[in-house]
Order: structure tokens, then C-alpha cells, then sequence
């Protein structure tokens, strides 16, 4: 009983369909050169904006990875602002970090935990071995000879 009261209610949407309802499917739109270019021209600036917020990140996180040991001097700096930047609580500021992501579709505190990750991994092979860790590898290596 069900699909016979289906197949009726399709079959009478299909009926509403006539002749002059499908050809107006295919009309063209008027639309003036003006409204069809400014609303183009909206939606290139809006992907440059993108690729500039894009670049921006890439840029950040090269600097993150590039400076992350520095000491002290220009390095050093340059870290400390990046790292400031991921890792402030809020920011009004367009270029802000959190906003930048909110743009781009990412999730902020996924990157923020993808940074300390690799820091941490980065650390931890630059890290030195302690002075009896080392002399223990040193005559074990003397003994061998």
C-alpha cells in the first residue's frame, strides 16, 4: 500500500512538469557585465587574501622550524616572535594567528600540539648526552679497538 501511494505521489510531481516549466530551466539569467565582474572580482580577492593568510602561515611555520634553536642575536628574536604569535591565547589582530586558521579552515590548537610535537622530537636529538654518558660510549669504543 505504501509504495503504491509513493509511485502515485511521484508520478504526480512529474505531471507538474510541463512543457513550459522545463524550458524555463534553461532560460539564461540577465545578469549586467557589471553584477557578473563585481562579484568575480570579489571572489579573486577574496582567494588572494587566502594566499596571502597562506603564505603568511607557511612563512610562520618555516621560521618556527628554522630558528627553534637559536641561543641568542636575530635568531633568537625571530623565534621568540613566532613562537608568541602560535602560541597567544587571543588576538584581535587580522593577522593574528587564531584568525589566520579560522580563514584557512585549520584547527588552531591542532597546530599548536603539531609544533610542540616537533620541537620536542627536534630537542630531544640535538639534546646532548650527559659527560657520563658520553665516557661510558668512549671506552666502550676503546675496549673494542
Amino acid at each position: 500500500m505504501e509504495a503504491q501511494t509513493a509511485t502515485s505521489y511521484r508520478c504526480k510531481e512529474r505531471r507538474g512538469l510541463t512543457a513550459s516549466n522545463v524550458t524555463s530551466l534553461f532560460q539564461p539569467d540577465t545578469v549586467l557585465s557589471a553584477q557578473f565582474f563585481d562579484d568575480r572580482r570579489r571572489k579573486m580577492l577574496l582567494e588572494a587574501e587566502k594566499r596571502l593568510m597562506l603564505a603568511i602561515m607557511e612563512d610562520a611555520v618555516h621560521c618556527f622550524q628554522d630558528h627553534h634553536l637559536a641561543q641568542h642575536g636575530k635568531r633568537k628574536r625571530l623565534f621568540d616572535d613566532v613562537h608568541r604569535w602560535f602560541f597567544e591565547a587571543s588576538s584581535d589582530w587580522l593577522c593574528g594567528f587564531e584568525n589566520i586558521s579560522s580563514v584557512l579552515g585549520f584547527n588552531p590548537e591542532y597546530t599548536r600540539k603539531g609544533l610542540v610535537r616537533w620541537r620536542t622530537k627536534e630537542l630531544s636529538k640535538h639534546r646532548r648526552a650527559p659527560f657520563w654518558e658520553e665516557t661510558k660510549k668512549s671506552q666502550s669504543l676503546e675496549f673494542r679497538c
